[in-house]
């Protein structure tokens, strides 16, 4: 009866709140939805392109308001506290994807700027503007959370989860950033190589937030990551030897090669942030092995 008995309390505590929305937090999301949506029908209205930094923005502006309002419904009517007791830390969750918007709607704030905005454009400059200030009320929610209201995270807003999400952040940059590597073996074993962690990292991500999931499972969810991070980084050890040499072997840097517009730029992009991942995996590792900042050795 006691079990019962509690799952009987935490329903009924599960009411409607629209005082939630009042709140500074409420604020900020209300602020990210409409800053958000704002910004991509701007976006949307400029025109549509085949590049593949514009379709990252456009769903980053997509992706990240859905989040929040799913936030923002499950707090108004109290949903988190069942969520709470039955599969993952909320207040875990919910600072962890700030943190996460954070990082994908600055990334995209300055790419867009970089690629569609310039003296000459007014338009790209109000999109990047807007932008910008997409990213600016995530990183208020940040520092609401970290500094002002001082909440711990057990794994998603904690370093070992955050880790994951730079990893999976970073692998998507190298995704949108391919080109050239069609006609070359060995750099499409480099794209091997960057697509075999790539999925795993959300399925980790995921089963660490469910808590509960996690305990069900027929094997050692952290030994299974200990697995999968030296089969990381052996992978990214590899494409960092083979894409700078398969990719820039004859292939200077064109005397006109503006960062805006140039492949070749964006090809060593992705050298640049195949040696970022590499070192993300690395002491990903070592932490593991270390047993620090709450990164689990088995």
């Amino acid at each position: 009866m006691g079990l019962i008995g509690d799952i009987k309390d935490t329903v009924s505590k599960a009411v409607f709140s629209p005082s939630s929305l009042l709140s500074g937090r409420g604020a900020l999301h209300m602020a990210q939805i409409l800053l958000s949506a704002v910004t991509f029908v701007l976006a949307a209205f400029r025109g549509g392109s085949s590049h593949t930094y514009w379709n990252y923005a456009m769903f980053t502006w997509a992706f990240c308001p859905i989040v929040t309002l799913i936030i923002t419904i499950v707090e108004l009517y109290k949903l988190d506290i069942i969520l709470d007791m039955f599969c993952m830390d909320w207040s875990d969750f919910t600072t962890g994807m700030a943190m996460s918007s954070t990082l994908m709607t600055v990334s995209v704030a300055i790419t867009y700027a970089n690629f569609y905005a310039c003296r000459t454009c007014p338009y790209g400059l109000i999109v990047s503007a807007f932008a910008f200030l997409c990213g600016f009320v995530y990183t208020l929610e940040v520092v609401k959370d970290k500094l002002l209201d001082k909440k711990k995270g057990s794994y998603l807003a904690a370093p070992p989860g955050f880790w994951k999400v730079m990893e999976a952040f970073v692998s998507c940059m190298i995704f949108i950033s391919l080109t050239g590597y069609a006609d070359k073996p060995a750099l499409i074993l480099c794209v091997i190589a960057y697509a075999v962690p790539f999925p795993i990292l959300p399925v980790i991500i995921a089963t660490n937030i469910l808590k509960k999931l996690k305990k069900c499972l027929p094997f050692d969810v952290d030994r299974f990551v200990f697995i999968f991070l030296v089969v990381s980084v052996l992978l990214y050890i590899l494409a960092a030897i083979m894409w700078p040499i398969f990719m820039f072997r004859n292939n200077p840097r064109p005397s006109d090669c503006p960062p805006s517009f140039c492949v070749w730029a964006i090809q060593f992009m992705v050298a640049f942030l195949t040696y970022v991942n590499l070192i993300l995996f690395t002491l990903d590792l070592v932490f593991t092995l270390l047993d620090i900042w709450g990164f689990k050795r088995t």
